[in-house]
C-alpha cells in the first residue's frame, strides 16, 4: 500500500516520505551554511523571529493544505521505492536535522538570510528556514497518512 497511489494525480505515502527525503538534502546544505555564518556572530539570541518571506511560507506549507502547491520537477519523487530502505533514509535525514538544531541552539539565527532551495525568487532568514522543515515534513506526513487510510483503487470500484 505504501507505493500505491489514492487517486490520480496524488502521491502514496511512499512518495511523500521520498519528498521529503529530496527536500531534506535541498535544506541540510543551506541550513549547515547558515549555521557556520551565525557562528560568527557576535553575542546570543534572546528570542527568535521569522521574516515576512518565512511567515508566507509557512502559511503556505501549512499541514491544513488550504493551498495546493506545484513542486519544482527536481523535488517530485520516483514511483515506486523499496519502504524500508525509504524509511532508514528518512530517519537518517532526521537525525542530520536534529543536530543542525542542537549545533543552532542560542545562535542569532533571525540575523542570517538564506537563499530558498526549493525558489530561487525567495529568501528568509535561518530561524524561518529551520521552522519551515518540520512544518513542510508535517504537511506531507498528514497527506502519506491521509493516502494510507483511503481505499485501494481497484477495492473501492468493487465494494457495493
Amino acid at each position: 500500500m505504501w507505493n500505491t497511489r489514492p487517486a490520480p494525480g496524488r502521491w502514496s505515502p511512499a512518495e511523500c516520505v521520498a519528498h521529503l527525503n529530496l527536500s531534506s538534502a535541498a535544506i541540510l546544505p543551506v541550513v549547515r551554511a547558515g549555521i557556520a555564518c551565525a557562528s560568527t556572530q557576535p553575542g546570543h539570541a534572546s528570542h527568535y523571529r521569522r521574516n515576512a518571506a518565512g511567515c508566507l511560507v509557512s502559511h503556505l506549507i501549512a499541514p491544513s493544505g488550504w493551498v495546493k502547491l506545484r513542486t519544482a520537477a527536481r523535488f517530485v519523487p520516483a514511483l515506486e521505492h523499496d519502504v524500508p530502505a525509504l524509511l532508514r533514509e528518512f530517519a537518517e535525514w532526521q537525525a542530520e536535522l536534529v543536530a543542525c538544531v542542537r549545533a543552532a541552539d542560542g545562535l542569532q539565527l533571525d540575523q542570517v538570510r538564506v537563499a530558498s532551495p526549493f525558489d530561487p525568487r525567495l529568501s528568509y532568514n535561518l530561524y524561518a528556514a529551520l521552522s519551515l522543515v518540520p512544518r513542510h515534513q508535517h504537511r506531507h506526513l498528514v497527506q502519506a497518512e491521509r493516502a494510507l487510510e483511503e481505499p485501494l483503487p481497484l477495492v473501492s470500484a468493487f465494494v457495493v
